[in-house]
């Protein structure tokens, strides 16, 4: 889109702070996800194998920013063994399917999983894709299967197109399409 350019999503040095990145912002704004992911970073543990490794506690007083930071530091010593013994040729389908099985990911987690970290071809469905599809009038369900469908149906099977659309829609859902929408300003001019 012209009027925001490229967004190069999602932003991470690697593919596992992808991963961590993905539990961590769950009910939370990406700004305490950063501040988490920093304080990883500052002490060595922005990495799967190290979040395997390390006390729980020490996890839990790094990850405070974002929230739910108990829960969350159990999903990331969760996902982090899932990943130990991964077999990367997996299926998109059985590849998520065995994400879903993990406790603390769901739909989106999975898929952002799927598109970011592992470039497969799935669109990602978020509050704000589905905050957008009800203003537009593009679809009437916001159920999460049928809005991805949606997507998945009308844009070409491309995972850098489907890393930059939804990038957009949050985009364009943070600046023009928030609670109160600014209808007026906005560049696909919202009905």
């Amino acid at each position: 889109m012209k009027v925001f350019g490229k967004q190069y999503w999602w932003p991470a040095d690697t593919q596992d702070e992808i991963i961590i990145g993905a539990i961590l912002t769950q009910n939370t704004a990406w700004q305490n996800v950063e501040k988490a992911i920093e304080n990883l970073k500052k002490v060595g543990l922005c990495s799967l194998d190290k979040i395997r490794n390390a006390p729980q506690n020490t996890i839990e007083d790094l990850i405070k920013p974002s929230g739910f930071y108990k829960q969350k530091s159990l999903y990331l010593k969760e996902i982090a063994n899932f990943f130990k013994d991964f077999n990367e040729n997996t299926d998109t389908l059985n590849f998520r399917k065995s994400l879903l099985n993990i406790k603390g990911v769901g739909l989106e987690t999975a898929d952002s999983i799927l598109l970011y970290a592992f470039s497969r071809p799935i669109f990602v469905v978020d509050a704000y894709t589905k905050r957008f599809v009800e203003r537009k009038k593009l679809f009437y369900s916001l159920e999460y299967h049928k809005v991805q469908q949606f997507f998945m149906h009308n844009l070409p099977q491309d995972v850098e197109l489907y890393k930059e659309y939804h990038a957009l829609i949050v985009k364009l859902a943070k600046t023009f399409c928030r609670k109160k929408p600014n209808c007026k300003e906005c560049p696909i001019r919202c009905a």
